[in-house]
C-alpha cells in the first residue's frame, strides 16, 4: 500500500505541534477515505480523525507508555465505517511513516524508543480494529441467529405456514448454520457451511460434532458444549478451528445455541460458523511485521524483550545467558562502500548468526544498525553461553564475498548470564551493552563477561559525564594550588592550579575522574578557559595583596583538545588583559605525549604565546619517548621531570643509575637552555639530592599538598613517606 508523500521540509515548516497533528491527519484522510464506507465529506472525515490522531500522539509520548488508547482508536475505525481490509493497512502505514515524523519533534524520548513504541502502537491499533470488526460481525451473527430462532419458532407453532421464511434465512445467510441433535449427529447445514468445509456436504453431515476437535481447542470449548447439550446454557462463543477435508485448517468465529420445543425441552443445537482464516492470516502477518526485522528477517528488539521478559520469569533453577554483539568497523564500510553494501553485510551476518542459535532455547535478533542478540536459556550456565559466544566469534571469522569483495567481519561481544528472576530486562541489557564496550575497548573480536563492578564504574562515568555541562553551570567545580618551590633558596616560586568537581553524591574529584569525560564530550574548552580565567585572576589578587612575597608564577594545565582548539591565543590574550597580569607571570603546562609528533600547526599557537613571554612547561617529560633531539624545535622553556625517575631517591642508599639519568636530563635542559621542575618530592633527603643535580623547582606533598590559595605560602617542609 503506497502511503501518500509529503513534500520534503513539511514538518519544519509546520507552527506547532497542533499544525504537525493536521498535517498527519490530511495524510491519514488522503489514504483511507477512498476506501470507506461513510456518508461524510472529505472535511467532516479529516475532523472525525483528529481525535483519534491526538489520541495516537498523546499515546507515543505517554509515560507510562500504554497501548489501550491505540487499540481504541483502531476500534474507532470500524466505527467509522472503515471495514474495507485496505482501510486497516492504509491507516498501519500512515502510523508507521508519519506519526514520529510529525508527532514525535517535541519528545525528549531517543528515536530508537519513539520507532518502538509506533511499532507497538500500529500492532495494538490493528488488534483493536481486529476486535471491533470481530464484534461487529457477531452482533450480525447474533442478529441472524435470532432471526433464525423466530422464524423457526414460527414454523413450529403455525406448522409449515413459516417454513419458507426459515428456509430463506438458512440457505441465503452469509455465514454458515448447521443444526445438530442433541447427541451432536449432524442433522442439516446450509450452502455457506459446506463451502466453508471444501464444497461438499457428504463429509459434513456423516460426522459427529464431538469429531470436530482440533489441537488448537481450548479446554474450555467442550466443557461449554457439555453444558449446552444438558441444557445448563442456553448458547456460548468461542474462536475455533476445524480441519477441512484437504487438511488445511479453518478459523471460525463460533456460536452455538441451543433449541428448546413448545415445552421448553432441549431438542436440537444451532450452530453459526463466520470464516475468520483470513482476518487471522492478516493478524498473523501484521504480528510477525511488527516483530520482526525487515531487512534481515530476525526478531526485532519487540520479539527480543518479550522473549527475554520470559527468560527472566523467575523459575526453579532457571537460567539464562545473553550475548550482545556490536561490529567493529561497520560504519567504514557503509561509510565507503554504500549503504546498499552494508545492508547485504548485515544479512549475510543475520544468517550465520542464526546458523549460530541450533540449541533449544536459543534465538538471535537485531536490535538495530550492526547490534545484534543471541539469547540461550539452556540450563548449563555460563559454559553455555560462552561456548555459544564462541560460536558466534568463529562464524564471523570467514571472510564474506559481497560484490567480488572479500569483506572482513569482526565483531564485539557482551556476555551475560546469571539465575532468573533478579534483573530486569533494561538492567541485563545495559549491563551487556556495558561489557561489549570493554570488549571494543580491549581490541574488539573478542567476547568479555559482565562484571558488577565494571558495570557500577561504566554507569558512574555516565552519570558524571550528563552532570558535567550542568556543573560548570552551577559552579560546583574549584581550584586548589600546589606550591613550586624554589630549590636554590626554598622560597615559594608560584604555584599550579589543579581542578575540582564538588559532585552533590560524590564528593570532591580529582581531575583524573572528569578530565578524560570533559575531553570526550568537549567540555573541556569552556571548562579549561574557566580554569585559565580563575587561576590568572588569583594570581593577579597574590602579586596586588603579597607582594612582599616576590611575584608568583601560575602553572596552568593544557589539554590536548585545548591545544587545537582555534580561539587558544585569543582567549589567553583575552584572559591575561583582562585580569592585568603580566604574560611572563602564566606558564601553560603541556603533556609530552601531546607534544609527540606534533606537526608546525599545532606548535604555531604555542609559539605566538611563547613569543608573548608565556612560558610553556613540557609536563610528565621522560614517560613518551620522544625523541630528545625534538626539544630544540619544541617552543618550550621549562621541562617537568616526571616523578617515576626522582621515585627511587626516596630509599637508601639511592640507586646510582637513578642518579647519572636525572643528572644527565638536567645537563641536557640546562644546555638548552631550559628549567628543570620536579614533580613527587615527598621526603627531605629527595629534595637535597635534586637541589645537587642542580633541578631549578621542586613540588610534591614534601612541601604542600594541594589546598586553597591562602595557604600558598605554608609549606610543611616533612616527610611523607
Amino acid at each position: 500500500m503506497k502511503v501518500p508523500s509529503q513534500p520534503t521540509g513539511a514538518v519544519a515548516e509546520a507552527d506547532g505541534p497542533e499544525d504537525r497533528l493536521r498535517r498527519f491527519v490530511t495524510i491519514w484522510s488522503r489514504a483511507i477515505f477512498p476506501v470507506t464506507a461513510t456518508s461524510l465529506t472529505r472535511a467532516e472525515f479529516e475532523g472525525h480523525l483528529l481525535p483519534l490522531a491526538r489520541t495516537l500522539c498523546d499515546a507515543l509520548h505517554a509515560r507510562p507508555f500504554d497501548t489501550a488508547p491505540a487499540q481504541r482508536t483502531g476500534a474507532a475505525l470500524i466505527a467509522a465505517h472503515c471495514t474495507d481490509p485496505d482501510a486497516l493497512g492504509r491507516s498501519l502505514g500512515v502510523v508507521d511513516s508519519y506519526l514520529v515524523l510529525y508527532c514525535g519533534t517535541e519528545s525528549d524520548l531517543p528515536t530508537e524508543e519513539l520507532r518502538a513504541r509506533c511499532a507497538r502502537l500500529q500492532h495494538a491499533m490493528a488488534a483493536g480494529y481486529a476486535q471491533a470488526l470481530r464484534e461487529r460481525t457477531r452482533a450480525e451473527q447474533e442478529a441472524i441467529a435470532r432471526s433464525a430462532l423466530a422464524a423457526r419458532s414460527a414454523a413450529e407453532i403455525a406448522l409449515h405456514t413459516t417454513e419458507s421464511r426459515f428456509r430463506a434465512v438458512f440457505d441465503g445467510a452469509a455465514v454458515g448454520i448447521g443444526i445438530a441433535d442433541l447427541d451432536g449427529n449432524v442433522l442439516e447445514v446450509n450452502e455457506t457451511l459446506t463451502r466453508m468445509f471444501g464444497g461438499m456436504e457428504g463429509p459434513v453431515r456423516s460426522r459427529k460434532v464431538s469429531e470436530w476437535v482440533h489441537p488448537e481447542d481450548g479446554p474450555h470449548v467442550w466443557k461449554l458444549y457439555e453444558e449446552l447439550v444438558r441444557g445448563e446454557r442456553e448458547h456460548y462463543r468461542v474462536e475455533k478451528p476445524y480441519y477441512r477435508g484437504d487438511g488445511t485448517v479453518l478459523w471460525t468465529n463460533l456460536t452455538v445455541s441451543l433449541l428448546r420445543d413448545a415445552e421448553g425441552r432441549p431438542q436440537y443445537q444451532l450452530a453459526l460458523l463466520e470464516d475468520t482464516t483470513e482476518r487471522r492470516l492478516l493478524h498473523l502477518r501484521l504480528r510477525y511485521e511488527a516483530t520482526h526485522d525487515a531487512l534481515t528477517g530476525l526478531p526485532n528488539r519487540t520479539l527480543f524483550f518479550e522473549r527475554l521478559e520470559k527468560a527472566l520469569a523467575p523459575g526453579d533453577n532457571a537460567r539464562f545467558g545473553l550475548c550482545y554483539l556490536d561490529l567493529d568497523g561497520f560504519k567504514v564500510i557503509n561509510d565507503s562502500l554504500g549503504h546498499s553494501t552494508g545492508d547485504r553485510l548485515l544479512v549475510e551476518v543475520a544468517d550465520r548468526l542464526q546458523s549460530c542459535v541450533t540449541g533449544g532455547g536459543e534465538m538471535v535478533a537485531r536490535l538495530g544498525g550492526d547490534e545484534f542478540v543471541a539469547l540461550t536459556t539452556a540450563p548449563g550456565g555460563e559454559q553455555d553461553v560462552t561456548e555459544l559466544a564462541d560460536r558466534i566469534l568463529a562464524a564471523l571469522a570467514t571472510p564474506l564475498r559481497i560484490d567480488g569483495r572479500e569483506l572482513t567481519v569482526r565483531g564485539s561481544l557482551g556476555v551475560v548470564e546469571g539465575p532468573a528472576g533478579e534483573r530486569t530486562p533494561a538492567e541485563v541489557l545495559r549491563s551487556a551493552d556495558i561489557t561489549m564496550y570493554r570488549a571494543k575497548s580491549a581490541g574488539g573480536n573478542r567476547f568479555e563477561l559482565a562484571d558488577p563492578e565494571a558495570d557500577a564504574r561504566a554507569i558512574t562515568r555516565h552519570g558524571l559525564t550528563t552532570a558535567l555541562p550542568t556543573a560548570l553551570e552551577r559552579g560546583e567545580f574549584f581550584i586548589e594550588y600546589q606550591p613550586l618551590v624554589h630549590l636554590g633558596d626554598g622560597s615559594v616560586h608560584g604555584a599550579e592550579a589543579l581542578v575540582r568537581w564538588c559532585h552533590p553524591q560524590h564528593g570532591v574529584l580529582g581531575p583524573d575522574r572528569f578530565i578524560p569525560l570533559a575531553e570526550d564530550t568537549g567540555l573541556i574548552v569552556p571548562l579549561g578557559r574557566w580554569v585559565l580565567q580563575e587561576a590568572v585572576r588569583q594570581a593577579r589578587f597574590w602579586q596586588t595583596r603579597h607582594s612582599d612575597g616576590g611575584p608568583l608564577r601560575i602553572n596552568v594545565n593544557l589539554s590536548p583538545t585545548q591545544l587545537h582548539h582555534p580561539r587558544l591565543v585569543a582567549d589567553t590574550v583575552d584572559v591575561l588583559e583582562r585580569s592585568g597580569l603580566e604574560p611572563g607571570a602564566l606558564c601553560l603546562e603541556v603533556t609530552e605525549s601531546a607534544l609527540i609528533g606534533a606537526d608546525e600547526d599545532l606548535l604555531k599557537p604555542l609559539r605566538q604565546l611563547a613569543e608573548m613571554g608565556v612560558d610553556i612547561a613540557l609536563d610528565d617529560f621522560g614517560t613518551g619517548y620522544s625523541n630528545l633531539a625534538n626539544l630544540r624545535r619544541l617552543p618550550v622553556s621549562v621541562l617537568k621531570l616526571d616523578r617515576s625517575f626522582t621515585r627511587g631517591m626516596q630509599q637508601h642508599p639511592v640507586d646510582p643509575v637513578d642518579l647519572k639519568i636525572v643528572e644527565g636530563i638536567v645537563s641536557l635542559a640546562h644546555s638548552l637552555e631550559l628549567a628543570v621542575t620536579v614533580e613527587g618530592v615527598e621526603t627531605g633527603a629527595q629534595a637535597r639530592q635534586l637541589r645537587d643535580l642542580g633541578c631549578d623547582t621542586a613540588q610534591g606533598w614534601y612541601y604542600a599538598r594541594p589546598g586553597a590559595p591562602d595557604r600558598i605560602h605554608s609549606l610543611l617542609l616533612a616527610d611523607a613517606v
